[in-house]
């Protein structure tokens, strides 16, 4: 086992709300000295019509990731899936669905703002964002920055756009159980993605409880001591540890490669041949 061997297994591109196209991303996980890499864009598997090859390139090694937004008990969690097959049906159909329920979203997210006086269009948010092909709710709260609405994207989201604020549309998603169901399906697995981030220990308890098989162990912003608990938790439970810096971009706090796992994590996950 190589002892230099680090791989970033959460980190997005222009798929999602990432800054660097999935081919930048390759290169800029070669340039920061990574062996390994997963993109996990949201509810989109997207960036791996192009990643490949230039993995292949690069020599990096590229296992297949997807961060899917889903409900638990009316909270909203992240669900990683790693590890399956990128031909999947039926994870293509259920990509495609979280699409057309991500933009009747943004609509009524765009419909609440009006209301508030803060008009902008979709079709203005996809032209400030060429590369993008997923909007989602940082690139309305760019566009809110543009206009002058807001000072900085924390506003946006803290005063408007944030998960129950009064521009938020709760709505309906997935189930967590359908969600790991369609992972398991096209041959993955499924990890709690930053489970710092939950609301209490109670929630990622009850969490655990459905067929998880792995916690996101280490995490970007994670304190060492945070890790361990959440290590402690998963080893407790028999369960895979995965981690990443959760990287988005140029514009981001964290840098890509900032949190990983070593090469036994990487091929535990991975299994994929």
């Amino acid at each position: 086992m190589s002892h230099d061997f680090r791989a970033d297994l959460h980190c997005h591109s222009t798929c999602s709300d990432g800054t660097l196209t999935p081919v930048q991303l390759v290169q800029m996980a070669k340039k920061n000295g990574l062996s390994g890499l997963s993109i996990t864009d949201h509810d989109t598997i997207e960036a791996y019509q192009t990643a490949p090859e230039e993995a292949k390139k690069c020599g990096i090694l590229l296992g297949s990731g997807v961060e899917l937004s889903c409900a638990f008990k009316n909270h909203h969690i992240h669900l990683l899936g790693y590890d399956f097959s990128l031909t999947s049906p039926e994870l293509h159909a259920f990509c495609s669905k979280h699409l057309v329920r991500r933009n009747e979203r943004n609509e009524k997210i765009l419909a609440k703002l009006a209301k508030l006086r803060m008009p902008m269009t979709l079709e203005e948010i996809k032209r400030a964002n060429p590369l993008t092909t997923t909007i989602g709710r940082p690139h309305i709260a760019k566009c809110m920055i543009e206009k002058g609405y807001v000072k900085t994207i924390k506003e946006a989201f803290n005063s408007y756009i944030g998960d129950g604020k009064r521009c938020y549309d709760g709505e309906d998603s997935f189930s967590a159980e359908e969600t790991i169901s369609i992972v398991h399906g096209a041959g993955g697995k499924a990890f709690l993605a930053h489970p710092h981030l939950l609301e209490s220990r109670k929630l990622a308890e009850d969490l655990l409880s459905l067929p998880f098989d792995g916690i996101e162990c280490h995490y970007g912003k994670f304190l060492p001591e945070e890790e361990k608990r959440w290590m402690k938790l998963a080893d407790s439970k028999g369960l895979l540890m995965s981690g990443g810096s959760d990287f988005h971009g140029h514009e981001g706090y964290v840098s890509l490669g900032s949190s990983w796992v070593n090469e036994e994590t990487f091929h535990k996950i991975f299994s994929r041949k």
